[in-house]
């Protein structure tokens, strides 16, 4: 019976587990950029004395969908989307870079190009310093033109270049806070071939409906599970009334 409890025991854990990736995947169906975590499990023989019969599924590191989310359009001269594959680079909280689709762009009390979660956009140099502007452009290239406060419309003056990168899926690893990085902590080079459209935002590429069927069966195999170890409860019950009755 002890055999039977513990299959069950970490199918219902594993399941668990599922749903909850499922249910963050379900909560950033509508956040900018988003790409879907996919939760991966392998088997290992539990070690130690008698027979190897006992086999323990062990988390892999989560993977991520590399899919591109649908193309929105806002209108909104800081609203920048990649076509194909790309990302932005920025620089996170500890000041290390890191790479982002969400491409909702604002500029803050400092002057610097962020995104709506805070991280500072990088150009050639460094974070981008936004000047006082009438108008704003950003090329299909991640030029960022402005025409200066007080300027006549074909004063039209270079700030810098959004730094774009595309280096590939497998070396990349996705932090807690939806950022990626290089997995050896590197930074990615700078690709020219990377285009972006303004006026425009990439959607979640999570695909809501088939989350919410993914949910469903979670659940009913945790259920399936819980419901094995309550059979394998009975059945050690009856059995040992069978060895009472029988002694």
């Amino acid at each position: 019976m002890d055999r039977m409890i513990y299959v069950a025991m970490t199918g219902a854990r594993e399941a668990m587990r599922a749903q909850s990736v499922v249910a963050h995947n379900i909560a950033n169906a509508s956040t900018t950029g988003f790409r879907e975590v996919r939760r991966a499990v392998d088997s290992a023989a539990v070690g130690g004395p008698g027979l190897a019969t006992r086999v323990n599924p062990v988390s892999l590191p989560d993977a991520w969908n590399p899919n591109v989310g649908t193309m929105m359009h806002t209108g909104r001269e800081l609203d920048i989307a990649i076509q194909g594959q790309g990302w932005i680079a920025v620089q996170d909280a500890a000041g290390n870079e890191a790479y982002t689709r969400a491409g909702n762009l604002r500029i803050n009390a400092a002057g610097l190009l962020e995104t709506a979660s805070g991280e500072l956009v990088k150009g050639s140099g460094g974070p981008i310093s936004i000047p006082a502007y009438q108008q704003l452009y950003i090329g299909n290239d991640g030029q960022i033109s402005i025409v200066p406060q007080g300027q006549t419309p074909d004063a039209i003056a270079v700030v810098d270049r959004i730094r774009l990168v595309n280096p590939p899926a497998q070396d990349m690893v996705r932090s807690d806070n939806g950022l990626f990085r290089m997995a050896d902590d590197s930074e990615a080079a700078a690709d020219a071939s990377v285009t972006i459209t303004s006026g425009e935002l990439e959607a979640s590429n999570v695909n809501a409906t088939a989350a919410l069927v993914e949910m469903i069966e979670l659940s009913r195999a945790y259920e399936m599970q819980v419901r094995a170890m309550h059979a394998a409860d009975e059945n050690e019950a009856a059995t040992a009334r069978l060895m009472r009755a029988g002694g």
